[in-house]
């Protein structure tokens, strides 16, 4: 029988299923430093630069709503300026087809210029309510004083300051007191990165946007801690053996966990992308955007912070540790005898595959009956009806 014989070497990519090793996450840390070295910079000087465009709810004032129907945003706005004597802040449209709402949004307004702006909006465009029918109850209004918002901030506040010190002392307790470290380290990353791009961008910030960083901020520390327990089951007997330092054990656990972190957030990513959808082009409902875009905004760089940012924290803090520092010059001692520094990490040739083709089997081979008749096998004749 003729055999066929390959050498098939596996890819870098497969090996993340073989043998979990086929990225070096860890031995690239002062890329990943850089990255997050600069995207910090910026935005911490945007946040100091431009600051952030705060929503109704923390700066106060007042807000006019109405159904969009056929009106213009300069018409409207030129009315809303005559009859108040104020210019207003935003004057846009939300939402879409039948759902379309005109916005005005303004500093605190008294109830006189309120009932004037409704009142000039109505003669000059007629505006429809939910029936069709002309009616100066189709605009609505809200207002909300300085004092509602600064009381949400510092709740708010606190319960970021609460979250942070619950998270460390879980992951201390639960993992490793580096661990801890790395992890917090990492979220105040996220945060000021996210709190960045919204001060950059201009982008509205509001309760709704609070909530969702806290959320995301959770889910960041969920993806971090499982890579972190696969380090700790890695690292867990790190002195009774020679062959990988702590840098090789959690770059081995990065492998070994990346394609669920990065499964897990497009799973994430796919409710948060339709919810954006049915609130901006479908419902316009400013704070089911205003959650979706952080959350987001939120899944997308909590992978980058997992797997890139807090795993090469994790090493760069294990590695000033005595213990690790010692066990460290023994691998290198070790490998400087001679010995195999990483199985995973053997560019050895693999062995050979064997891969029999049915065209080079022979027809006698293939003729040949697999097993005896089974008269030959007992040696007697067979049983046969009659006999």
């Amino acid at each position: 029988m003729a055999v066929e014989t390959t050498n098939r070497k596996i890819s870098r990519f497969d090996r993340l299923y073989v043998d979990g090793s086929g990225f070096d996450f860890v031995g690239r840390a002062k890329t990943w430093y850089t990255i997050a070295g600069v995207l910090l910079i910026a935005s911490i000087l945007a946040i100091a630069l431009r600051g952030f465009n705060l929503s109704l709810d923390f700066e106060g004032g007042t807000k006019l709503n109405m159904p969009a129907g056929d009106l213009s945003t300069e018409q409207v706005e030129e009315t809303f300026k005559d009859a108040t004597g104020v210019t207003p802040e935003l004057v846009q449209i939300v939402g879409a087809g039948s759902s379309e709402t005109l916005e005005i949004t303004s500093e605190r307004l008294s109830q006189d210029q309120v009932n004037r702006a409704r009142q000039a909006i109505f003669e000059e465009f007629h505006v429809k309510d939910e029936n069709g029918k002309p009616s100066p109850d189709a605009i609505g209004s809200s207002t909300v004083s300085e004092s509602w918002g600064a009381s949400i901030t510092k709740r708010m506040v606190i319960a970021m300051a609460v979250f942070l010190v619950l998270a460390t002392i879980y992951v201390a307790v639960r993992l490793q007191r580096d661990m801890a470290f790395a992890a917090i380290l990492a979220l105040i990353f996220d945060g000021v990165f996210i709190s960045g791009i919204y001060a950059l961008f201009g982008i509205e910030v509001s309760p709704a946007v609070i909530i969702g960083l806290l959320t995301v901020l959770t889910f960041s520390l969920y993806d971090s801690v499982i890579v972190f327990v696969k380090v700790d089951e890695n690292t867990s007997g790190l002195e009774g053996q020679r062959k990988k330092t702590y840098a090789d054990l959690t770059n081995l656990a990065i492998n070994q966990t990346v394609m669920r972190s990065i499964s897990t957030s497009v799973i994430s990513a796919l409710p948060i992308i339709a919810l954006f959808v049915v609130a901006v082009w479908l419902m316009g409902i400013g704070t089911l955007r205003d959650l979706a875009l952080v959350q987001f905004i939120g899944v997308i760089e909590g992978v980058f912070s997992s797997i890139f940012l807090a795993t090469t924290l994790l090493v760069t803090l294990s590695n000033q540790r005595k213990s690790v520092k010692k066990h460290n010059a023994e691998v290198a001692a070790y490998r400087a005898e001679g010995g195999d520094a990483d199985d995973a990490d053997d560019d050895s040739p693999k062995p050979a595959r064997t891969v029999v083709s049915p065209a080079a089997v022979s027809p006698s081979t293939a003729s040949e009956p697999a097993t005896k008749p089974r008269g030959e096998e007992s040696g007697g004749a067979s049983w046969r009806p009659g006999r």
